[in-house]
């Protein structure tokens, strides 16, 4: 009895006593107690706090609030909006390239928790362009410029520019900054009006790589690079003159510029006929020695020496 009495005097007492001192005589909890504590009270972080390696996209208009100048263009920026246009309404252009920025964010900046462009390798800013544009460039990385580490950065300036597909010069202005032999050419009496800029380097050119040389655009036949221009020397034809088909239309013609009319690459039309056709000139019907230029321009008579529909020596 006298057990019983002291207990319902202690529970008396504790149901008395304010909470502060409930708690005090509360036993702690026990380890294998399923109730959560209570979150302690903490001001939010800046960002979006991730473990590392798992950082989260942050969105353009944060990136803009530090990187403004590299910001201010991409309204009209080509990779803003293709972003868009695939229903990125947040705008995420900035990380598409540089990767998720929050660890970046958070960190304060930290250069080694984004990637940059400016001091990454050039195979992995190419590496990085190519997750987009390998679709539109697969033999870039078998290419002669890939060869000579040009890289995309080279010609392109991403973050803006007002020439066309971002480059970082107009044509053929960029391209002459590395093929200044090239630029002579252009600057000769008789020339294809790049220089004019009746045409590109790119109507003829594939910078980002073909199976062909000299990056030619055709896969199959030079000639259609020529041939799409000059539609009258394309044929079919009936009787067709061999060295176009087996030289190809550079086997008489400098595509970029000669000093010869047509863009010959001799002089004299007969000197060049002869490079070929010298034992039939010689001591025949022509009266022409080898190499010589005696009489009338073979075409005077062999108008047709692209091709013909009526004669198999290309008379007129």
């Amino acid at each position: 009895m006298f057990l019983l009495a002291a207990g319902m005097l202690c529970a008396a007492a504790f149901a008395a006593s304010p909470p502060a001192a409930q708690a005090q005589a509360a036993p702690a909890t026990t380890a294998t107690s399923t109730t959560p504590a209570a979150p302690a009270t903490q001001s939010a972080p800046a960002a979006p706090a991730t473990p590392t390696g798992h950082a989260e996209f942050v969105g353009a208009d944060t990136c803009a609030t530090c990187h403004a100048e590299e910001a201010k263009n991409f309204a009209t920026n080509p990779h803003t909006k293709m972003a868009l246009m695939h229903g990125n309404a947040n705008g995420v252009t900035c990380e598409n390239c540089h990767g998720a920025g929050s660890e970046h964010v958070s960190s304060g900046g930290d250069v080694t928790k984004i990637f940059d462009p400016a001091k990454g390798s050039r195979k992995e800013v190419d590496a990085k362009c190519l997750s987009c544009h390998s679709g539109a460039h697969p033999d870039f990385m078998r290419s002669p410029h890939a060869k000579a580490n040009v890289g995309c950065t080279s010609c392109h300036s991403i973050h803006g520019s007002k020439e066309e597909t971002l480059l970082k010069a107009p044509q053929p202005t960029l391209c002459f900054q590395c093929h200044t032999d090239t630029k002579a050419a252009f600057n000769m009496p008789f020339h294809h009006q790049v220089n004019e800029g009746l045409i590109k380097c790119t109507d003829c050119h594939d910078v980002h790589g073909t199976f062909e040389k000299s990056n030619l655009r055709s896969r199959n036949d030079s000639n259609l690079i020529c041939t799409k221009c000059h539609t009258e020397m394309r044929g079919p034809f009936v009787y067709e003159h061999t060295p176009v088909k087996a030289e190809g239309c550079m086997g008489c013609h400098s595509p970029h510029g000669s000093q010869n009319a047509r863009l010959l690459n001799m002089p004299s039309i007969n000197n060049l006929c002869n490079t070929c056709h010298s034992p039939v000139a010689s001591a025949t019907i022509h009266g022409q020695g080898a190499g010589s230029s005696e009489l009338a321009p073979c075409t005077s008579c062999h108008t047709y020496i692209h091709g013909s529909n009526i004669n198999v020596a290309f008379l007129r």
